[in-house]
């Protein structure tokens, strides 16, 4: 049997607080990337963009509301940081 790694909303919130992020528990992805950018130094979007890049070029599937979030959040907000 084959078993696939999936990130969800949970997963998505977990690796944003392993990055230092202060993000609470509960909340969407869409949230939890809206918190994300608030205040973004350029050491941390560094780190956003490391982890966004192995979200999307990894092989794990990412929920349709987590890529969608990191799309309309994440990835607009990262462009601007650098």
């Amino acid at each position: 049997m084959m078993h696939a790694d999936l990130i969800d909303q949970d997963d998505f919130r977990d690796r944003l607080v392993a990055l230092g992020f202060e993000i609470p528990c509960g909340v969407s992805a869409e949230q939890a990337c809206e918190r994300a950018i608030v205040g973004l130094s350029r050491e941390r979007a560094q780190a956003l963009r490391r982890l966004v890049e192995e979200l999307l070029g990894g092989s794990a599937t990412l929920l349709p509301s987590v890529r969608e979030a990191i799309c309309r959040n994440l990835l607009p907000a990262l462009v601007h940081a650098s």
